[in-house]
């Protein structure tokens, strides 16, 4: 008798142990994660839109630059915009936003959400349960975001590129896009561009995460403040989106080049042949860092619009979530 009282101690502790208290309730371990899942990638979701469509004019002016060979300058840059803006008018600012949108949404819950989860798996493997992950982990949990997600969305952000540097009347829609390319240049081509974007997100992702994260934790230990003010996330996403787009600034331009090359009429085999002819053609600093000044507006602006609306949507949807347990 002693010993099966001892066997349902035990299962009971096990039972208690796979519940969360959350908010006054007892919730199974399981259903919270899938909460905290849910959270993460509404909010990305939100995030990501927000951001690229506050910044889609800048966004498809730099993708058209990259894609020529005309020189970049803050001038030019200004009367492609205002050229643009007469012609086509105001609307065609935001021309293939709506490809960047069934793009952007999925890439920013996904990235969003899979950080969250990577940095609970780091956090497990290295022993930070509750704590601030260190550097190398930090910097890892960004990096794998970023390929889940460029890896889950890729054709969709070739389809996003192809329709910022053609007129309306080559692509029609996000659907006319996919069908054109299948049927004249085969599927494989929905992935050309694949290898630098791979290649460029490691460092992207991997410096944004890591130093938005690194800032938000020096906050917390100058300031005796666990949760920063929106201003000052805009400025610590600021910092992470300069750092991050600079390093792997290049290989963005290979990637638009190789994305776009079937409908500009050229032929880009690899990353470096690619590479070999941009330089060849435009200069080393010129050719591969060319709209890198309008990034340093662009880039920030978007990341800090990301991740602060990230951050405040987490905030918004627990607090939500206490008023409807605090009614039940």
């Amino acid at each position: 008798m002693d010993n099966g009282r001892a066997v349902e101690a035990q299962v009971g502790l096990k039972q208690k142990d796979a519940e969360v208290r959350v908010h006054g309730r007892i919730l199974p371990e399981s259903a919270e994660e899938k909460k905290s899942v849910i959270n993460s990638l509404v909010s990305g979701a939100l995030a990501g839109a927000v951001a690229k469509t506050a910044v889609a004019p800048l966004d498809r002016t730099k993708i058209i630059f990259q894609v020529s060979s005309n020189r970049f300058s803050a001038k030019e840059a200004y009367r492609l915009i205002y050229r643009t803006y007469l012609s086509e008018g105001f609307f065609s600012l935001w021309r293939g936003n709506s490809a960047t949108m069934v793009r952007v949404i999925p890439y920013a819950a996904i990235q969003f959400c899979a950080h969250e989860e990577y940095k609970q798996l780091l956090g497990s493997y290295y022993g930070f349960q509750g704590k601030a992950l260190t550097p190398l982990p930090r910097f890892i949990a960004g990096s794998m975001a970023g390929i889940t997600a460029a890896m889950l969305t890729y054709p969709l952000d070739l389809v996003r590129a192809r329709m910022a540097v053609t007129p309306k009347e080559m692509y029609s829609n996000i659907i006319h896009v996919f069908m054109r390319i299948s049927h004249e240049e085969g599927l494989k081509t929905l992935y050309r561009g694949f290898s630098p974007t791979i290649l460029g997100v490691i460092p992207y992702a991997g410096l944004s995460f890591f130093t938005y994260e690194t800032l938000k934790k020096l906050h917390a230990d100058h300031s005796g403040r666990r949760e920063p003010y929106p201003l000052e996330r805009l400025a610590f996403g600021a910092c992470a989106g300069l750092i991050g787009q600079s390093a792997s600034y290049p290989l963005d331009v290979v990637r638009r080049r190789m994305q776009t090359a079937g409908a500009l009429g050229y032929s880009y085999g690899s990353i470096l042949l690619t590479m070999r002819d941009i330089v060849r053609e435009e200069g080393l600093v010129r050719g591969l860092y060319k709209g890198l000044s309008m990034n340093w507006v662009k880039g920030p602006i978007a990341v800090g619009i990301s991740f602060t609306t990230f951050d405040l949507m987490q905030i918004l949807l627990r607090k939500w979530e206490r008023r409807v347990n605090v009614q039940r």
